[in-house]
């Protein structure tokens, strides 16, 4: 839990650590009750962090109204309290969080998931088989949601910034929780959000493009090398021969000094899956690891959840969980929001409801619902998010434009960036693939045109979302119903409609 140091105490690290440029020659000494570096939070005793884009100089004036004791920077403002200036503003607040908190994961066992897909199905398939192992509940910090024994909320970011994370670290250890499985955002690698810290296990489950924009990745080599630091970071790392760029992915593992663990369909790897097989009620699969050897199933379709399901065995193998907790957690371990299938009553309209958002994601998708509904007709309602990612609105659009029969745009994080124009960026790929389109930017609305309209067998891709309860608009995030809720909603509308007809 979080130690009352002194200020002086965390001017010594940040000495230490190379990192500071200049303290004040003289000042009053005083305990640090509170590291924050949201103004609304602090308090006496606070040692106030300035950083983000959207940083104004009124936040920290607030901050030392309410008592902050100092500030950290890496430029000076005005005079209200002590400045602490630094040559690396993120780096010097992962290790001030590491100090404040105690160093609060060195007292867990922890499993980070990267990877362009399937970080959120990782962890959720990794938290099931702890719950089933452990006494306690496994805390999970992921891209859907977060739980640490203390809190239990919608995520708002993949990985936490450091204050955010260490507090999650620092409420499970208090709780008596074990492990903590989370996922791990390039960006959080590139930004030193993780910096400072060794996780016991990193899963690296594939690369593909993603993410670049002039705010996030300038292009793919910056996007995956900054995925390749979670191996400086890890003390086991599982890596799938089957992604893109094995072989050097491999490679950077091997450089790294780690132990290297293997997933995928060579039989030299160290977890190798062989005869996989859609049935009525699974997947099913055989998986020979050092341990054992048996057929496994999993309930959430697609090949694509096969590879998820090989890296949460090979990190709960390298944990020493037994095959027993394994085979049975995973037959019944679902990620929130991850391929949900709803269905009309006469069976004529299937929904499925996935988090799915970038190309690798988009293709594994469709590739499922043509397995499992081959010549269905396809309607897709998705968006993309404002001010970043911007190749997704060619990638979603271009494989929604080759995939669906239609598609409906409709809104998804616009943000600053006004809708019309993500809209109409994605309209223009759609247009170049031929495919017939709407826009329609309330989600709700979109949704409900698309479940409710009449015709043959159909099924409706609904991306993004999942079961977010949050749109984000201009800088706040506001409250609006999950894509599941309206999924339910619509199709109960839809087969009502239908007993009305006849």
């Amino acid at each position: 839990m979080e130690t009352r140091r002194m200020l002086s105490e965390y001017i010594s690290c940040l000495r230490e650590k190379g990192l500071l440029e200049s303290c004040p020659d003289a000042f009053e000494d005083k305990h640090v009750l509170c590291l924050t570096a949201d103004n609304r939070e602090a308090e006496a005793g606070a040692l106030f962090v300035c950083k983000g884009a959207h940083f104004r100089e009124e936040y920290l004036a607030d901050a030392c109204r309410r008592g902050a004791v100092a500030y950290v920077s890496e430029r000076r403002y005005g005079e209200a309290c002590p400045a602490i200036i630094v040559s690396d503003i993120r780096r010097a607040m992962a290790h001030l969080a590491v100090m404040f908190f105690d160093n609060a994961p060195s007292r867990l066992t922890t499993v980070g998931i990267t990877g362009t897909k399937g970080k959120s199905t990782t962890a959720y398939y990794i938290k099931a088989i702890l719950d089933a192992y452990l006494e306690r509940e496994c805390a999970i910090l992921s891209s859907i949601d977060n739980y640490d024994g203390v809190v239990r909320e919608e995520s708002h970011l993949t990985t936490p910034e450091p204050i955010d994370l260490h507090r999650h670290f620092d409420n499970a250890v208090r709780s008596g929780i074990s492990h903590l499985v989370m996922e791990v955002s390039s960006q959080a690698l590139k930004y030193d959000r993780v910096f400072g810290f060794t996780l016991d296990v990193a899963c690296f489950n594939n690369i593909g493009i993603d993410h670049i924009s002039p705010i996030e990745h300038a292009d793919f080599e910056d996007y995956f090398t900054s995925k390749l630091k979670i191996f400086d970071i890890c003390k086991t790392a599982c890596i799938n021969t089957a992604s893109n760029h094995a072989d050097r992915i491999r490679a950077a593992a091997d450089a790294s000094g780690c132990r290297v663990v293997t997933f995928g369909y060579e039989p030299e790897d160290d977890i190798y899956c062989r005869s996989i097989s859609e049935r009525e009620d699974g997947t099913y699969f055989t998986v020979r690891t050092p341990d054992f050897e048996r057929e496994l199933v999993i309930t959430m379709p697609g090949r694509f959840n096969v590879e998820n399901a090989l890296s949460a065995i090979a990190a709960c193998t390298v944990l020493g969980v037994p095959e027993q907790y394994i085979a049975r957690a995973l037959k019944g371990a679902r990620a929130p929001g991850r391929m949900e299938l709803f269905s009309s009553e006469d069976g004529r309209v299937a929904v499925i409801v996935d988090y799915a958002h970038n190309e690798l994601s988009f293709r594994a998708l469709y590739d499922a619902v043509a397995s499992r509904y081959p010549g269905r007709h396809v309607t897709t309602v998705f968006g993309c998010p404002g001010g970043k990612a911007q190749l997704r609105r060619h990638d979603l659009g271009s494989v929604a434009g080759e995939r669906s029969d239609r598609v409906i745009i409709t809104e998804e994080d616009s943000g600053e960036e006004p809708f019309s124009d993500i809209a109409a960026d994605i309209a223009s790929y759609l247009e170049a693939a031929g495919c017939s389109y709407d826009i329609v930017e309330d989600r709700g609305d979109a949704i409900r045109r698309a479940i409710t309209e009449r015709g043959g067998g159909r099924v409706i891709l609904i991306t993004g979302k999942g079961r977010e309860t949050r749109q984000k608009r201009g800088t706040q995030y506001i409250d609006t119903p999950s894509d599941v809720m309206y999924a339910e909603k619509y199709l109960a509308e839809y087969d009502a409609s239908v007993k009305a007809a006849f």
